[in-house]
C-alpha cells in the first residue's frame, strides 16, 4: 500500500496515478503488502533532511529513508519516499520531461534504494538504471537516462 502525504497540497500531482505505477513496482518486487510512505515537501525540508542524514547543506529532488522496525514487528513498512515537488518540476521544464514522468521515475528510483539497490559504481548504477528503464517502459513512460 502506497499512502501520499502531501502536506503542501500540490495540485500538480496526480495522487492517483502515482499511487496505482508505485504499486505496481512492489508487486513486480513482492513487497505489495507492504506499505511505502511518499512524502512530499519544500525545499527546505528536503534541504534539512539531506543535511541531517546526507551532511549535504542543499535541495535535492529525491531523498529514501528504508523503516528500521524491528522484524519482530507485525507491520511491514519499507520506509519513506521524501521528494521535493519544486525542484522536480523544475528539472522537468529544464528536461523537457512531463512532470508526472518524473516524478514517478524519482520515487520509483527512491523505493529501489528502499529494497537495497544502490549506484555507488558503475555496475550497480547500471542494473538500478535498467531496473528503472524496464519498468518505467512497462508503465508507458520512456527512457529517463536518454
Amino acid at each position: 500500500m502506497v499512502v501520499i502525504q502531501n502536506a503542501l497540497n500540490d495540485s500538480l500531482i496526480d495522487e492517483e496515478l502515482l499511487i496505482n505505477n508505485i504499486e505496481k513496482l512492489m508487486h513486480e518486487f513482492d513487497v505489495g503488502d507492504s506499505e511505502l510512505l511518499i512524502r512530499i515537501v519544500s525545499p527546505f525540508e528536503i534541504q534539512s533532511l539531506n543535511k541531517e542524514y546526507r551532511s549535504k547543506d542543499k535541495v535535492t529532488n529525491v531523498l529514501s529513508f528504508a523503516s528500521d522496525i524491528p522484524q519482530e514487528v507485525p507491520e511491514k513498512i519499507l520506509g519513506d519516499v521524501v521528494i521535493c515537488a519544486e525542484l522536480i518540476s523544475q528539472e522537468a521544464i529544464d528536461s523537457g520531461k512531463k512532470f508526472s514522468d518524473h516524478i514517478t521515475h524519482l520515487v520509483i528510483h527512491g523505493l529501489l534504494h528502499i529494497l537495497g539497490y544502490d549506484h555507488q559504481n558503475i555496475s550497480d548504477a547500471n542494473k538500478m538504471e535498467s531496473i528503472e528503464i524496464d519498468f518505467l517502459q512497462k508503465i508507458g513512460i520512456s527512457n529517463p537516462y536518454q
